[in-house]
Parts: structure tokens; sequence; C-alpha cells
């Protein structure tokens, strides 16, 4: 803070990144939302009756079974998060790296957050032991960790967790107490299902587990807020739902009526809304693939994107060619990427990874096109990366790189 004072920057600089372009509004969402555009009530808080039904059969579909009583809807992920966990209480730990907005949550509420060491190729998900490891050092220090947040697929490397490693994680969390909220709020884009198996942690321990799903991640568009919660069918699940409840109503996070029919016909996954999302998803993994290579042959480091709408680079081993332009840390990169490509890159620390380390979250969504006509383009069109605007944004962004070397 004291470092960008001088360039009016705040605190606000440390929080998540702005929001990204999207693609355009799917017509028939569009239409259900204006044909409730006359509706003057919010829905009540948690929801109403059709959008939590909804919802549960959103899970019900995916094997998570309940119905609309352990439902609760939010306009959006960051409210319905925090009051998770006001509800839950104690100590929160989370991978590192995390969502942006997961940390800046836990500091509002006033609670310690822990980062658990997270390798690269564990999808985003904590080691287990060092998981076991911090939950007890916390405890020595006389903290109390009750809740672990997971991010399956993650944000922001945008990787699978295997399998077996979930498991092992869960049985780690379960074995200390913790209540373990996951995120899938990217669930629905995975690049190629055949390849990535995505295991959600309620399969395995379905009365320890809340489930989060934000519509923004693949069936409504961001400025339509709103995400869903699927909790437990225990009596912990029922007083957590009914605690979480309780902090919506005194913030009074209502969805607006409007979005919950839009986001009441989205849940219902018709043909025109998983049509629209298999084609973003096909769109998304094309552009992932090119940007992956651009980076690699700068001789940055990346996983290959496997979900979601980013990838996450490090640029370590370019570490000499950075300092010859007075990059340092991630901040530094950060200004000078988004200087560079005209465009938000995100450094590592706003995910709350190491502020030394030389790490940056790439977005897709801005390699499509600079217009919303544009972006429509790139999603109809049969060879995307052949689209002179798509062309030309993979080739800034290669060149971005390569003059790092």
């Amino acid at each position: 803070m004291q470092r960008t004072a001088s360039a009016g920057r705040g605190p606000v600089r440390y929080g998540p990144p702005a929001p990204e372009p999207g693609l355009p509004v799917l017509p028939e969402l569009a239409a259900v939302l204006a044909a409730a555009a006359g509706r003057t009530d919010a829905e009540p808080p948690g929801g109403g009756p059709a959008l939590r039904a909804a919802a549960a059969g959103y899970w019900e579909r995916r094997g998570l079974h309940g119905d609309a009583g352990c439902v609760t809807a939010a306009p959006g992920a960051q409210p319905l998060l925090a009051a998770l966990m006001a509800a839950c209480g104690g100590d929160i730990l989370m991978p590192r790296p995390c969502p942006a907005w997961w940390v800046p949550q836990a500091r509002i509420l006033g609670r310690p957050a822990y980062h658990v060491p997270t390798p690269a190729e564990c999808g985003g998900v904590p080691d287990p032991y060092a998981l076991l490891e911090t939950v007890r050092r916390v405890r020595a220090e006389g903290g109390d960790p009750k809740l672990l947040l997971l991010c399956l697929p993650d944000d922001p490397t945008a990787t699978v967790a295997p399998p077996e490693v979930v498991h092992e994680v869960c049985e780690a969390a379960a074995s200390e107490g913790l209540h373990i909220v996951s995120d899938e709020t990217w669930s629905a884009t995975v690049h190629r299902p055949y390849q990535a198996v995505l295991l959600s942690p309620a399969e395995m321990y379905p009365g320890q587990v809340t489930v989060l799903v934000d519509l923004a991640g693949g069936y409504t568009p961001a400025a339509w807020p709103v995400a869903v919660a699927r909790f437990p069918l225990t009596e912990y699940g029922a007083g957590l739902r009914a605690r979480t409840l309780d902090i919506l109503t005194a913030l009074g996070a209502a969805v607006t009526g409007p979005v919950a029919e839009a986001a009441t016909y989205a849940l219902g996954e018709p043909e025109p809304v998983t049509a629209r999302t298999v084609a973003a998803t096909a769109l998304h993994a094309r552009v992932a693939a090119a940007a992956h290579r651009a980076v690699l042959a700068s001789g940055a480091l990346a996983r290959p994107p496997q979900a979601g709408r980013h990838l996450y680079v490090d640029l370590g081993p370019l570490r000499t060619g950075l300092a010859a332009r007075g990059v340092t840390d991630s901040m530094d990169l950060e200004d000078h990427l988004s200087t560079r490509l005209g465009g938000p890159v995100p450094g590592g620390h706003r995910f709350g990874d190491d502020m030394s380390g030389l790490r940056v979250r790439i977005a897709t969504a801005g390699l499509l096109g600079a217009t919303p006509e544009q972006r429509l383009e790139s999603l109809t069109a049969a060879e995307p990366l052949e689209l002179p605007h798509v062309a030309g944004a993979l080739s800034s962004l290669g060149s971005a790189f390569g003059e790092l070397r």
C-alpha cells in the first residue's frame, strides 16, 4: 500500500482482479430475464422455492441427492461464502494459491486464514500431510481451525485435482473435524472430461461438505449475480444452513426477482443452455491451449489448463531478464504485463501466493475480442484461432512473454 500510495492506489489494489469481459448473453436466457423484468419483488433470503428446487435438481443429476430444503441462494458467491464462513466460525484453511476473494472475505470477518502448501501437480488441493501439520500447528498456537476451503476445478490454476488426492485431503480434513466448503463453480467447464475426472468431496463425505456454485462460471453472465449452496443432509448441515440464512437476511443479500427467474431456467439445464456451455468451454479450451503454448515457448512454466478460462504462469525461469526491466516481484510483474498487453494480468500475490514469486494468471476471455461482436464471432467460428482478432491477441501475448527471455 505504501509503495503505491503516490499513484493513488489504495487497499483495493490487493483485492480481486477486475471482472473479465464475457461472451454475449444467450438469447433464450435474455428472454427469460426480459419476461420477468416487470417483477417488483425480490426473492426471499436464501432464494424462493422454484430457484432452490432447480438447484436441488442440478445436484440430483450429479448424484448428490437432496431437496430444496438443503439449498440456499445468494446474489453472488462472495456474500454466500462470507455468510458460510461466519456461520461455521473458527479459523479458516485454504490452498496457496486460492481464489482472489477468499482472503479478503476472511479478513472482513476478522477470521484468521492459513494457507496450506499446495503442490502444482495437485490441481489446487493442498497436500494432505501439510494440511494435518498446519491444523496441529494452529491448534498448538491456540487457534481453532474449523473450515477448509477447496476449489474444484481450481481457480486460479485452471487445473483438476486427481481423485485420489481429493480423497486423501478430505480424509485428512474429516479426521481433524474440519467442515469442507467445496467451490465447484468451474465444474461445468472441464475442457476434456474424458481426460480429467472431476470428483466432488461431497461424493465421499456427504455429511461434512457444503458445495458452492457461482452460476457465472458456466451458466449466467457475471453481471447477473447468483450463487447456490448445497448443505449436508444432517443435523449439523441443517443448523449451518439456518445460521447462514440468518446472516444473509441480516445483510439483505437477496437475489433479485428477474435474475432468479433466469437462474432457475439455467439450473434446469435446457438444451440452449447446455449447448452454449459446451460451445463456450470448447472455445476457451482451444484459446487456453494456444496461450499455454505461447508462454511455454518463452521459457516460462505453466501446467496445462484443464478447466475454466485461465492459466497460471510461473516466470521464475525468466527472473534475470525480468530483473533487467526492474521486475522483481509479482506486483512489478502485474504492472509490466498489464501495461504491455493493455489489460489486467493479475499477479500471484492477489491469489495468496508469495509476493517474491513471479507468477501471474492469464485470462482467456480477453483474447476472444474487444467487442461483443468479435467475441460472438469467436464463439461461432469453426476455426477461432484463425480469426484476426484472436490471432493478433495470441501473437501479442507470445511477443510480450518472448521479450522477457
